[in-house]
């Protein structure tokens, strides 16, 4: 089965990380990648769950390949992208999870914690997120087992 190579990537982040998704728009958008960058863009407080919600909306509707979403932890934003039916999103502070949620997980979302990692780590984890690509086979089976059955 031949899959298109993923090209856009949708960004939000809550208050706590515009700067941080903003140097990954670029770093991205500089290795070929096509942004589409939802916000916010002014550093009043607001809501991570909305911002995460909104970003797996893109993603799960086919509008954009794959996510990257931001907040203090990543966590709570991962939370609620996960939310989303056929979004399948881990929070990463290191490059190997990075590349084993695409290739053993088929994950279509990434998180990171702006006030975990550095930015310079940060970028390492994108680069090993989207560089990565799902092995199929037996993980196949175990992503099938995870996904939100109908009732």
């Amino acid at each position: 089965m031949d899959q298109k190579k993923p090209t856009r990537v949708v960004l939000s982040s809550d208050h706590a990380a515009i700067e941080l998704r903003q140097a990954i728009a670029d770093h991205i958008a500089a290795n070929g990648w096509e942004v589409v960058d939802i916000g916010p863009t002014t550093p009043e407080s607001t809501h991570y769950p909305k911002h995460g919600a909104a970003a797996a909306e893109r993603v799960a509707s086919g509008d954009c390949d794959l996510g990257i979403i931001l907040c203090g932890t990543g966590q709570g934003i991962m939370m609620a992208a996960n939310k989303v039916k056929g979004v399948r999103c881990g929070v990463c502070c290191e490059t190997f999870s990075a590349k084993m949620i695409r290739q053993h997980n088929n994950a279509n979302m990434l998180s990171i914690g702006a006030r975990v990692v550095g930015d310079s780590l940060a970028i390492e984890i994108v680069d090993a997120f989207l560089n990565a690509e799902f092995e199929g086979g037996r993980h196949a089976t175990r992503v099938d087992m995870i996904e939100p059955q109908d009732s």
